[in-house]
């Protein structure tokens, strides 16, 4: 493999700024896809395509320059051009540097009396009059005009100290060295059958398209490869799952399943009981369980996983119940405890945060199997964390754990049985494509006598009146906030990163514009005087956030004040308002999820979104909470607006590093991938054919290597 450094015009030192990008090679930077594509050619040979992006020129005479100043560290260049229609003006942005004069390239290329090209983003997308400018290039260097002006240009994911135009420049390179030399590793009749462009001209098309015909036929093609090789991976990861014999067996005692079932103070309602016979099945199988349990917030999927771990504990095996979240690990050791008392059950937490002392008793008691059931966060895939007798898995929220974190944690057992679980519902096409290892239990239906919730938008003014009528009756209320104070950094509620709540344009700037929980708190303690608010996000003290939560439960509080860390495993009967903020800033997911804390109880209840502006997609999501309460029908709508990959988690934790391919939107190369993956795999089980030899190397590279999933040894 050739070093990236080695390409013309990189080097060592710009390198490294590629090794931020994860490209160290030639064949990486060929195979580092654009993020969009621009249309900078002439308004006559336009086309109209999803694809392409127009991008607005200005070709004119530099008639004068000037450099600002702002009352921040900001610097603006501004630069007035002549052109045929009159005078335009270009703005270029950045930030102020004592050490060097940051616009002196500018000063030098941009002096008066020049022919110069600019693009960029127009402050009024009907005229070109006036412009946030991105890039510029001399009239005279043909050379550039060629590569970034008059054509379809790529534009790509950067780093700090890499330009738009070096980038382009350094794959145009790239393409010119490597792109005839890719190779293929499909069998030719799959390239005829489905019409594939050819490998070699598709990673050059991928990057400098001619037209917008070659530029679909080339993300096609690499579109086809990528669903292609994970349909493939899971359909050999779950033959070979099922080939194991998993040494041992469960038989249905009910020593502990019945008292359990007669202490619910419910009945079972058939979507559960459905459920629970499928897993029983499959736990009694000589080979180990993989399922995947899928139902609505508030079906009853806790009460479910809970019968299964009982199982396994009254034929003497242990089981882990992993969360994503203390608090949401906390409030399963709630519902055990009304769940578990007095069967004789014998159950521990176990998160990062416990004291040194009760960690130590915890895994001890776990080695010398003293404790039934192990309720932790991702402290429970740590590598001091061993069992006795492990045989059942339990993964809450699946799409907060990774491939390789699931493995880990079933390892732990011998062939243990495994139950994930998930309140995001997924197309069936999807999960065949996505968990093609795992089988599906569905829950459909809500236990009876829950009354709907009222979902409407309004504003903070009349969200906080409904909040006192509420709180007046002696209800609950909980009002969230995005983020757990303002910062230029946009986090959640558990105090990491989150992309989710960017703007669409991806100005991580416009988070100051959120609200934050600390701030508020402040504010709505004076608002609510005479009643007991509290406050809740993810970096609170472990015994402090159990204790916000035991009063809330417990009916001593009448306000939580809280981040998206409730979106899951709270259950108070007694809630029945949720004030959302920012509601534009989360998704739909996220927001049925918020929703499903209240109406768990007979009281009716309310979920009130308040927007404090409009970003992206945000009027179609909250469109979409007002008019449907189906969390089968959100999801699909989730999907479709911002990608499976987003939905479901997978892009978090390295399940799929798709670079192209979205199976919400590419759904019909998606069912040809999996058409072509079983007529392949019946023909040729082990990929051992010649013809197949490519797809079985690139799978053992690809997949086999990273998540340490399937053997291609």
């Amino acid at each position: 493999m050739t070093s990236i450094q080695f390409l013309k015009g990189v080097g060592p030192k710009r390198a490294e700024l590629f090794g931020r990008l994860g490209v160290e090679t030639l064949d990486d930077l060929l195979f580092y896809f654009p993020r969009k594509w621009e249309d900078r050619r002439l308004p006559a040979r336009r086309e109209l395509s999803p694809l392409l992006e127009p991008s607005p020129l200005i070709r004119g005479t530099v008639k004068s320059i000037r450099d600002l100043h702002t009352s921040s560290s900001l610097r603006i260049f501004k630069v007035v051009l002549e052109t045929p229609e009159g005078e335009a003006e270009a703005s270029f942005f950045k930030r102020h540097n004592p050490r060097f004069d940051v616009f002196a390239l500018l000063r030098k290329d941009l002096k008066p009396g020049r022919v110069v090209w600019i693009t960029g983003t127009p402050d009024d997308p009907l005229f070109l009059t006036r412009l946030r400018a991105d890039e510029y290039y001399a009239d005279d260097d043909a050379e550039a005009l060629k590569m970034h002006v008059g054509r379809i240009v790529p534009v790509y994911p950067l780093t700090e100290g890499l330009t738009a135009r070096f980038m382009r420049e350094a794959v145009y390179e790239a393409v010119q060295a490597g792109a005839e030399g890719v190779g293929d590793f499909l069998p030719p009749e799959l390239v005829m059958k489905r019409k594939l462009a050819a490998r070699d001209l598709a990673a050059r098309a991928i990057h400098f398209p001619e037209n917008n015909f070659e530029l679909t036929a080339a993300r096609r093609r690499f579109i086809y490869e990528e669903l292609l090789l994970m349909a493939l991976a899971w359909a050999i990861k779950k033959r070979q799952t099922r080939s194991v014999q998993k040494g041992f067996t469960y038989e249905v005692k009910k020593t502990l399943l019945t008292p359990f079932r007669e202490r619910l103070g419910f009945q079972l309602t058939s979507g559960q009981a459905h459920a629970i016979n499928e897993i029983f099945t499959d736990m009694r199988a000589p080979t180990p369980m993989g399922r995947l349990l899928e139902g609505d917030v508030g079906s009853g999927k806790t009460v479910v996983a809970l019968s299964a771990m009982l199982l396994a504990a009254e034929n003497g095996g242990q089981s882990v119940f992993a969360a994503p979240t203390e608090i949401l690990a906390e409030q399963h050791i709630l519902t055990f405890d009304k769940f578990l008392k007095g069967l004789g059950v014998r159950y521990a937490l176990l998160t990062g945060r416990l004291k040194a002392a009760e960690k130590k008793k915890v895994l001890a008691d776990l080695a010398d199997g003293k404790i039934d059931i192990l309720i932790g966060t991702h402290a429970v895939i740590s590598e001091g964390v061993k069992f006795k007798s492990l045989r059942l898995v339990v993964v809450d929220e699946q799409h907060r754990f990774g491939v390789r974190q699931r493995a880990a944690l079933r390892a732990k057992g011998d062939k243990a049985d495994m139950l994930i679980m998930t309140a995001t519902p997924i197309p069936r096409t999807l999960f065949l494509a996505m968990y093609g290892d795992l089988d599906l239990s569905v829950i459909k239906e809500m236990p009876p006598g829950r009354p709907p919730i009222k979902t409407t938008e309004a504003t903070e003014e009349i969200a906080f009146m409904a909040a006192r009528d509420e709180v007046a009756k002696g209800r609950q209320v909980y009002i969230v906030y995005p983020v757990i104070e303002g910062s230029r950094s946009v986090q959640d509620g558990t105090g990491q990163y989150n992309s989710s709540l960017i703007p669409q344009s991806g100005d991580r700037t416009q988070a100051e514009d959120m609200k934050s929980v600390k701030a508020e708190f402040e504010r709505l303690q004076g608002m609510f005087r005479g009643k007991r608010v509290e406050m809740l996000h993810g970096r609170m003290p472990s015994e402090e956030k159990k204790r916000v939560m035991e009063n809330f439960s417990a009916g001593r509080t009448d306000v939580l004040v809280a981040t998206q860390v409730i979106e899951v495993g709270i259950d108070v009967a007694n809630a029945t308002l949720m004030v959302i903020n920012n509601a534009e800033r989360f998704g739909l997911a996220s927001l049925h999820q918020l929703r499903g804390r209240v109406g768990r109880g007979r009281h009716e209840s309310r979920c009130l979104l308040v927007a404090h502006a409009r970003t992206g997609d945000s009027a179609e999501r909250l469109r979409a909470m007002v008019q449907s309460s189906n969390g089968f029908e959100l999801s699909e709508k989730d999907i479709y607006i911002r990608g499976a990959g987003e939905i479901l988690g997978v892009r978090q934790h390295g399940d799929m590093e798709f670079k192209l391919a979205d199976m919400a939107r590419d759904k019909e190369v998606l069912v040809q991938a999996m058409e072509d993956r079983e007529l392949v795999l019946l023909d040729d089980p082990e990929l051992a054919k010649k013809e197949n030899a490519g797809l079985r190397s690139k799978l053992r590279a690809l997949y086999a290597a990273r998540w340490d999933l399937i053997d291609l040894s």
